[in-house]
């Protein structure tokens, strides 16, 4: 067994790991990439990629569904081909794995198939899927391994009818009756997703709103689509019991006393970090209770020359922030010295989808910013009009006293293209009058943006005057 020595290796090839593979190899690195399933990680084969594929398929379903509204008429009956659908989706899977791989050829990463493990710092061994073993050692390492969806303890373990998004992406079949635990990201996403391809879809949130880590406003709207569209949603709201019966259906026991039967659950309550077999402690990497490794703002663990990037480290578990850190972490670990610092938008692929950057109006009042606050309507805008897509807002946050744009949240059609500017406003720290200021092509979706930020400057013209009260401190 011969030692392999490279300057960077990175444990991990999802969008975190191949982007600093890619970056440490064109800045002349010696890179070798460890991946022990697929290239391209969860967001590839379980994640971004496959459900927006479905999602792609749900929304003109949804859309062909209620083509009169558009004064169109479709003859006979709209259906949905299942196994196409699917088979969509796992063509484009193979094509951006085949993609990473030719990206690497080009580089001369070195791709290394196999699960790694620690036996020191900058030492490793690769297990082959045959069991062979292969000692790899490195100047410096990038873990990038991302996270696994988190089950529930206790339930049953049939992964056919109790699932996480690992399967649900991949299912060759659709169920009549699902159960959604968690009204998240995912699972809202699910839910939209499902309920268009004609599943009877009921969502359980143990909070008090859908999509609780965003703007409370967001959650309150999307609801409100939700349930007209006749997706249930029970928010404080517990499941007590689930169960298998003889016939293969799911009794689900509610904490309000209530019970249900469905075909199929998902379990859509968050992820943890994926560290098994990695053996971290024999590099000496601490780790969280939780299990994520905590790094500094170089995203460099307690070990010199020892990085985590994405989901792992716990700080964003977001597919684009993986891919930030991991370009961040290669540009510090050849040297840089450059804190990460870089805003994270945020994007829920429902539709109408959600997109947000910066603070939320809780998070700025939690703590005590003197905040103004701007809201503009979609549907008061042309395009939204013309085009149909009257549902959502946008809410516009800046600091009062120095007027900063402190964060953007959004609801509506092509939300999550729309939160890029704002994005890169809050990035170049721009105040609220630069993104008043800046001329907004008409008509768009996106002029609602424009349009809130002067609401918050209480400067807009497309909405009633506000009325200050004579005498008092504006607080808009």
């Amino acid at each position: 067994m011969t030692d392999k020595h490279f300057d960077l290796v990175v444990i991990g090839s999802g969008p975190g790991g191949y982007i600093a593979g890619l970056r440490a190899a064109a800045q002349g690195a010696r890179t070798m990439v460890i991946e022990r399933h697929h290239l391209g990680g969860t967001c590839l084969n379980y994640g971004c990629i496959p459900s927006k594929a479905l999602l792609a398929s749900a929304e003109l379903f949804h859309a062909l569904q209620h083509a009169g509204d558009w004064g169109l008429t479709i003859d006979g009956t709209i259906g949905c081909d299942w196994k196409r659908v699917i088979g969509h989706k796992d063509r484009i899977i193979r094509q951006l794995r085949g993609g990473i791989a030719g990206l690497f050829k080009g580089r001369r990463v070195v791709s290394q198939a196999g699960q790694a493990g620690f036996e020191a710092p900058g030492r490793m061994v690769v297990t082959s899927e045959d069991g062979s073993p292969q000692v790899v050692t490195a100047d410096k390492v990038i873990v990038a391994t991302g996270s696994v969806p988190s089950r529930i303890p206790g339930w049953p373990d049939d992964p056919e009818r109790v699932c996480t998004s690992d399967e649900a992406v991949h299912w060759t079949s659709l169920p009549r009756r699902l159960l959604i635990v968690g009204g998240g990201v995912i699972g809202c996403e699910f839910a939209c997703m499902m309920q268009a391809f004609g599943v009877q879809v009921t969502v359980v949130e143990m909070l008090s709103n859908l999509i609780p880590t965003m703007d409370h406003d967001l959650g309150q709207a999307l609801a409100a689509i939700f349930k007209r569209r006749g997706i249930e949603c029970r928010l404080e709201t517990k499941i007590d019991r689930l169960d298998i019966d003889g016939d293969g259906l799911i009794q689900a026991q509610l904490s309000r006393g209530e019970s249900a039967t469905f075909d199929r659950v998902l379990v859509a309550t968050g992820r943890s970090p994926n560290t098994s077999g990695l053996e971290l402690e024999r590099a000496g990497i601490r780790t969280t209770r939780r299990g994520f490794v905590p790094v500094n703002d170089l995203l460099e663990t307690n070990v010199p020359g020892h990085y985590a990037i994405g989901d792992v480290n716990g700080r964003c578990l977001l597919a684009h922030a993986a891919s930030a850190h991991g370009v961040a972490a290669v540009e510090n670990a050849l040297g840089a010295n450059q804190p990460f610092e870089s805003p994270i938008p945020l994007a829920v692929y429902t539709f109408p989808e959600v997109a947000a950057v910066g603070l939320t109006e809780a998070e700025a009042r939690q703590q005590d910013l003197p905040i103004a606050v701007g809201r503009f309507p979609i549907g008061h805008l042309g395009k939204a009009m013309a085009a149909r897509h009257p549902e959502g807002f946008v809410k516009m946050i800046r600091h009062r006293e120095t007027g900063q744009l402190l964060g953007a949240h959004m609801i509506g059609a092509h939300a999550t293209e729309c939160i890029a500017a704002p994005t890169a406003l809050l990035h170049m720290k721009a105040s609220m009058q630069d993104v008043a200021e800046t001329v907004w092509a008409h008509p768009t979706i996106s002029e609602s943006i424009k349009e809130s930020a002067e609401d918050a400057l209480n400067l807009g013209l497309h909405l009633p005057p506000r009325k200050i009260l004579r005498g008092a401190v504006a607080t808009a």
